[in-house]
């Protein structure tokens, strides 16, 4: 899943990264607001963490162009506000949740967990496509009663997959939403991972999980 991270604090923006791109999200972050609102519109995030107090567009008016476009994106607001009439604002102009500083890591991580799985509508925290397993908050994946080990770009493929499992997802879409708007386009570099997750996934016996739609893209089998 991809985050977009908008806060001006230098130190807590890199803190807020590092942590989440640990947990497997492809981050990317800015302090500046304009940028944060040029990245918001130009790039389809799953979730948006976003301060409110910023330099050049503050939070709320990025909030509102968002919600104009009727961007999909999750927003969690990240501030210092603490009054109610502050996150009352934010809500009502369409913010999915609200965080106040200071605040634990731990707890923001579970949010935009949670934020990211509601953006493909699936509520549970683990998500299941035929006899596949993966526990969201223990980022642990099973295929039946055996455990898979994966690495974090891997998991994080196989986590985009899954929570759009039945869909055709395309190169396109992999890329932007597990790949960070710095790293470098390959055009091969999907096509290996997919590999890489099939040779680990995959059961003699077993048709495969993981189905390519020949000019299309690929297709992990939902949950029967």
């Amino acid at each position: 899943m991809r985050v977009l991270v908008v806060e001006d604090y230098p130190p807590l923006r890199e803190a807020v990264a590092k942590g989440l791109r640990e947990a497997g999200f492809a981050v990317d972050g800015t302090g500046d607001g304009e940028e944060g609102l040029w990245f918001a519109t130009n790039h389809d995030y799953d979730v948006i963490v976003l301060d409110l107090m910023l330099p050049g567009v503050d939070g709320l008016s990025i909030l509102q162009r968002l919600r104009s476009e009727l961007r999909r994106a999750r927003v969690l607001i990240l501030t210092a506000r603490d009054a109610v009439d502050d996150r009352v604002k934010g809500l009502d102009l369409g913010a999915d949740d609200y965080m106040v500083k200071p605040f634990a890591f731990a707890e923001l991580l579970a949010r935009v967990r949670v934020l990211a799985r509601r953006a493909y509508a699936v509520v549970a925290p683990t998500i299941r496509a035929g006899d596949l397993r993966i526990d969201g908050p223990a980022r642990r994946v099973f295929r039946g009663d055996e455990e898979v080990s994966l690495t974090p770009r891997e998991y994080a493929l196989l986590e985009y997959l899954a929570v759009r499992a039945g869909e055709v997802v395309s190169r396109t879409d992999i890329w932007e939403h597990v790949y960070e708007f710095t790293s470098e386009a390959d055009s091969n570099v999907v096509d290996v991972y997919i590999g890489y997750l099939r040779r680990k996934l995959e059961r003699p016996g077993h048709p495969p999980l993981i189905r390519t739609i020949r000019g299309h893209g690929y297709s992990l089998k939902a949950t029967e």
